[in-house]
């Protein structure tokens, strides 16, 4: 089944996060990707320079068209900068999407340090969007906006994805890249249950759009008809498998190698 993903998140011109990266990581796991662009963004991989808002109902206009036309199996969201954006986004999918599986990365920090969600729209992304959601993808800062704890060790995730889930969210899959040491732990986190995924940290400055790239992943595999954990294995063993294929480009935080192809047997090693 190819699957078939709409994203609703901002463009990055830089080509590395976003937007692109959704399309990009979408298409390699054999999966189609439409979008819904959200913001306009002026940036390379030494930082976010400027950003243009997309008006909410031409937001809401793009959800519809691809929706009655081709349809979705499952929907990504990354950026969405402020309440208004959010309640546009969320009002579409409900409206001409629902009981589709969403997976919502709560976008708030450009990896270089500039805020992507405005601090009032937080709030309507915790009691808007979250709930909505299949799975939610924080890092570490997102987690610790989203539940005002403090996140140093694993421990820490282990209490910030049990809030979380204690106020709706259904499923959250935590990333502790953040975290320091060599060795990298993730969080899925269920009313189920809590599962570890570890994995040797990856030295690199090529790291820009990690996220965007997981979470599409993510969406791609449910879209396919995988079960959540398995879509998280093979998420996280393609961005892995991605990082390690960065073309090396860019002075700063530069992008992932997605055309990246993988073994399917190492998958399981990989993750």
């Amino acid at each position: 089944m190819q699957g078939r993903v709409l994203v609703c998140a901002g463009s990055d011109s830089g080509g590395g996060a976003g937007i692109q990266a959704d399309i990009k990581a979408i298409s390699a796991l054999g999966g189609y990707a439409a979008t819904a662009v959200t913001a306009l963004t002026a940036q390379n991989t030494l930082g976010v320079q400027g950003v243009l808002g997309v008006a909410p109902e031409f937001i809401r206009l793009q959800i519809r068209m691809v929706l009655e036309d081709i349809g979705a199996d499952s929907f990504k969201t990354g950026m969405l900068a402020d309440s208004t954006t959010i309640e546009a986004v969320c009002g579409a999918l409900e409206e001409f999407g629902p009981g589709i599986p969403l997976v919502a990365d709560p976008v708030m920090v450009a990896k270089g340090g500039h805020p992507l969600l405005a601090a009032e729209a937080v709030a309507t992304l915790t009691a808007r969007l979250l709930p909505m959601a299949a799975v939610i993808t924080p890092n570490l800062p997102e987690a610790e906006a989203l539940t005002g704890l403090s996140i140093t060790a694993v421990d820490d995730m282990r209490r910030a994805a049990d809030a979380l889930l204690g106020r709706g969210v259904r499923a959250v899959l935590l990333k502790g890249g953040h975290l320091e040491g060599p060795v990298l732990t993730d969080l899925l986190a269920t009313p189920e249950g809590t599962e570890s995924f570890e994995s040797a940290r990856i030295e690199s400055r090529h790291t820009h759009g990690t996220g965007c790239t997981l979470a599409s992943a993510l969406a791609c595999g449910l879209a396919q008809g995988m079960a959540l954990r398995d879509a998280v294995v093979r998420a996280r063993a393609y961005v892995r498998a991605a990082m390690l294929a960065a073309p090396g480009l860019g002075q700063g935080h530069g992008p992932l190698g997605h055309g990246v192809t993988m073994d399917p047997a190492r998958v399981g090693q990989l993750s």
